[in-house]
């Protein structure tokens, strides 16, 4: 595929997926040219790296590339990607450069609905600690490393491997966790059932597959392990799976007894929050135990690890604790609050974005009961993504579904308008959770930055 090849432009460079590629291609080197609608850190990091990046779609970006490459973000109606179209020029999805460049590695690729970020940066930093300058190519940047990737010096590379779009398929790592599987991105699959039959191809044609691993504390998982012709190596924290932990203690440092079917492992710790690390790192630990790694190396990796940029990210300002979080799914978002309810005294505000008509049908249940440890869910205007509406599916209906449960809901249409109603009601020793994307995060930023103020004055 990049045989021959010397000039890739990248459509959406700016994304976290698309910029981890155009790093690794560029320190290959490829020269690469990319662009996006906006100014961002990461295309102010790519630039200063050497690449080519513009601000602004443009037919003319194009020219003089032998090799055009996207995400599923990038829509029909992109002039770029509508003028190579015309120009018969070669395009493939990100997710084919990646595969080629990851089959040169030994390959771990972490995938699952949830948690594969964190798992696969857990991996790559457990590596590292081991001294094995691992490759890596991860959807958020880790904080060990201060990048989302780089191409490494030895024989691993360590890939998030995105389940949302069917993309996973081009994929053939020679690890392979799935490390949760429950209804998501209904935009793409029909149902959960879709989802787990996709998974179970994406194992079952891997020719280069070595072993395959997967959290058996989620039912999705211990379905797909009875669909699988591959037998898949359960992780988790529940006694059915063949590595498991027993939780020592919840407060920081987090502390756990990691086991292989009876035989313990050691004592490990972790300095992130959230119980269900646990399980993240149980994932690290068996494919550690599997590729030969010393025990003492993940227990560093696993001490020392810092976690990914935006997963549960605590700020401070003016006595309030700010929680910025990448979740969206309920089955997350209950445990993020789980754990942040005991952060601080005061209350729990819960700041929040519907999104996709699909999810919020699906799932309507589940969201009625996902913010249960909040005592407000501040919420805004839904989010489509460009998807078609859904007759009865929209925010006034999401609204009521989360009252139905009880809950204090304030509505508030326009999501500029967060901030200032939340300077106005909060309280010193009050958490506030931030969950969405990179509006939500930038917004939490500003929301701090305002109670400094408030407290200064």
């Amino acid at each position: 595929m990049l045989k021959n090849i010397n000039r890739i432009h990248m459509l959406g460079i700016g994304g976290i997926g698309v910029s981890g590629v155009a790093r690794i291609l560029a320190v290959n080197g490829f020269e690469v040219s990319g662009s996006d609608v906006r100014e961002s850190s990461l295309t102010t990091a790519l630039r200063d790296e050497g690449l080519t990046v513009t601000i602004g779609h443009d037919p003319k970006n194009i020219e003089g590339a032998e090799l055009i490459v996207l995400s599923t973000a990038i829509p029909d109606t992109n002039v770029e990607l509508i003028a190579a179209k015309q120009a018969g020029m070669n395009i493939v999805h990100r997710s084919e450069i990646l595969s080629a460049i990851s089959e040169r590695y030994k390959t771990i690729g972490v995938t699952g609905t949830h948690g594969k970020g964190t798992v696969s940066s857990m991996i790559a930093w457990m590596l590292e600690c081991a001294g094995k300058d691992p490759g890596f190519v991860i959807g958020g940047m880790l904080n060990n490393f201060k990048t989302n990737a780089r191409p490494g010096g030895g024989e691993w590379m360590v890939i998030e491997i995105d389940e949302s779009d069917g993309s996973h398929l081009n994929f053939k790592p020679n690890y392979a966790i799935c490390n949760f599987l429950e209804a998501d991105h209904l935009n793409y699959y029909d149902d959960l059932d879709d989802i787990k039959n996709t998974m179970c191809t994406f194992i079952d044609q891997n020719d280069r597959l070595f072993e395959a691993f997967a959290n058996f504390d989620c039912e999705g998982n211990r379905d797909l392990s009875t669909m699988t012709k591959e037998r898949l190596t359960g992780y988790g924290i529940e006694n059915h799976s063949e590595f498991t932990a027993k939780i020592i203690s919840e407060t920081l440092p987090i502390r756990f007894e990691a086991f292989r079917r009876e035989t313990s492992l050691g004592e490990f710790e972790l300095n992130i929050p959230a119980v269900y690390n646990i399980v993240n790192a149980m994932a690290a630990i068996s494919v550690g135990v599997r590729i030969g790694l010393d025990i003492k190396d993940i227990q560093k990796a696993l001490a020392t690890f810092e976690g990914i940029e935006n997963r549960f990210t605590v700020v401070k300002g003016g006595g309030v604790t700010v929680v910025k979080d990448y979740v969206s799914h309920p089955t997350c978002m209950r445990k993020v609050l789980e754990t942040a309810v005991h952060l601080d005294s005061g209350r729990v505000i819960s700041v929040f974005k519907p999104y996709r008509y699909t999810l919020i049908k699906y799932l309507q249940d589940e969201y009625a009961t996902a913010f249960i440890g909040s005592d407000e869910v501040v919420l805004t205007t839904m989010y489509a993504a460009e998807e078609d509406p859904i007759p009865g599916i929209d925010t006034e209906f999401f609204v009521n579904k989360i009252r139905e449960g009880g809950l204090k809901v304030t509505f508030i249409p326009d999501q500029k308008e967060i901030n200032a109603y939340l300077l106005e009601t909060v309280h010193p020793d009050d958490k506030v959770l931030f969950f969405g994307g990179d509006d939500f995060f930038r917004m939490a930023d500003s929301f701090v930055e305002g109670l400094e103020h408030r407290s200064q004055v």
